[in-house]
């Protein structure tokens, strides 16, 4: 004989396993560590005050008036 199957808990659990796949796929896309981010925005504020060091003709400070 065949097994009674619940619809409605089979569509949940569907439901379920749908929702989790997607979140993976945005966690590879997108996710990362505060860990992580924090480096790259400290290694993207090193790169910037260096190049900064480097030229020639100093930016005015936003403060001021041109």
């Amino acid at each position: 004989m065949a097994e009674i199957i619940n619809l409605t808990r089979f569509r949940k659990q569907k439901a379920r396993a749908d929702k989790r796949s997607g979140a993976d796929a945005n966690a590879a896309r997108f996710g990362r560590s505060k860990a992580q981010r924090a480096l790259e925005a400290a290694e993207a504020e090193k790169t910037r005050d260096h190049l900064d060091a480097h030229r020639r003709d100093k930016p005015a400070p936003d403060d001021a008036a041109p």
